[in-house]
């Protein structure tokens, strides 16, 4: 009893964690970017300490059970790196600067109905219009197009909600900063960001079946972003004193994003996946939103609109419209498949027990 409680407990709290350390990611990076960290170098960093500390897991756990890497996979790896973490992150970043933690969190909700689309546009799922999951997906994915077209496109009156009334050091520069910035042009990075992962995770999912060693994989990815970003970066930012970590904030989100945001929250999700499922973990990410918006009213003293509440009300409420449908179809494909297997066994049940000796 003891432990099947905590074969659904233990799920629950590292999703939970890994909410918390994804938001203080959101906070900690808009911070250092405000203190004037350019976000290339941000991504250049974090890729490099992801791919130091994954590298040692991927040693010792996956040694003896690694298939060979081919030519072939190196090349699936590469693409990966370029989708799902350089162009990816580099786009979030700077999405990031020019909005506010809230929206790009708001607007990450929105990747299920994204990759939904891609997939039927490269012909790895069917739409099924006339069943119910079908029109659930397609009603989904609207409902998020709509929220982040809202959210994008109106911000309205403010919220009053008052002052957290807490005073954090590294916040002084945050207000005068977003004030510059360009909301419509952070949120449609933000948008292309979501678009670019929904691409990576469609080449994941094809490389994942040639190559099953998630940490060999996710470190050689982070290693080639690493290369590339480092590039990007420095035709970008030619003077040394852009790459310094001399200042404290700096140097907080530099470690965070690489060993806390990128290694840690990576084997959570990973073991949470393994024992409950995609689906499960996807459930979490609206506690996201919710926890980055009030750290943002609390920390960075962020106001909150009309358009962003209600946007990211749609955005969430598509999404588990999604999430059921793809529950749903889930099930019945489940079904479909074990019948004719549940037939073979009863008319096979010798060949089966020469196969389990």
């Amino acid at each position: 009893m003891g432990g099947g409680a905590g074969g659904e407990f233990l799920p629950l709290v590292a999703m939970v964690v890994v909410q918390v350390v994804y938001a203080g990611m959101n906070i900690i990076a808009k911070l250092a970017m405000d203190d004037g960290m350019d976000p290339l170098i941000l991504v250049a960093y974090r890729q490099l300490l992801a791919a130091f500390a994954l590298s040692p897991l991927a040693y010792f756990l996956e040694r003896k059970t690694r298939p060979k890497i081919t030519k072939k996979i190196l090349f699936q790896i590469y693409l990966c790196s370029i989708f799902g973490a350089s162009l990816n992150q580099i786009f979030y970043y700077i999405g990031l600067k020019n909005s506010t933690a809230t929206i790009s969190c708001a607007l990450g909700n929105v990747l299920p109905a994204i990759t939904f689309v891609l997939a039927v546009l490269f012909g790895l799922e069917s739409v099924g219009i006339k069943s119910r999951p079908g029109q659930a997906k397609v009603l989904g994915t609207i409902l998020c197009v709509g929220g982040a077209m809202l959210l994008s496109f109106y911000h309205g009156h403010t919220i009053s909600i008052g002052k957290s009334g807490i005073k954090w050091k590294f916040t002084h520069t945050t207000s005068s900063q977003n004030s510059k910035g360009s909301f419509f042009s952070g949120s449609f990075l933000l948008l292309i960001s979501n678009i670019l992962r929904a691409l990576w995770f469609i080449l994941q999912a094809k490389m994942g079946k040639e190559f099953s060693a998630p940490y060999t994989s996710t470190a050689l990815m982070c290693f080639m972003a690493s290369i590339q970003c480092f590039l990007i970066a420095a035709w970008s930012q030619h003077k040394a004193s852009k790459w310094s970590l001399a200042s404290r904030i700096k140097l907080v989100a530099t470690l965070y994003a690489g060993i806390i945001s990128s290694a840690l929250a990576f084997c959570l999700m990973s073991w949470t996946i393994l024992k409950k499922g995609p689906l499960y973990a996807s459930v979490f990410t609206p506690l996201l939103l919710i926890i980055v918006a009030l750290l943002s009213w609390a920390l960075l003293n962020e106001q909150l609109y009309i358009g962003t509440a209600i946007g990211s009300f749609l955005i969430v409420v598509g999404l588990y419209v999604v999430l059921w449908g793809k529950n749903k179809e889930s099930k019945v494909t489940n079904c479909a498949e074990e019948e004719p297997k549940a037939t073979s066994d009863q008319e096979q049940p010798k060949l089966q027990g020469v196969e389990l000796i």
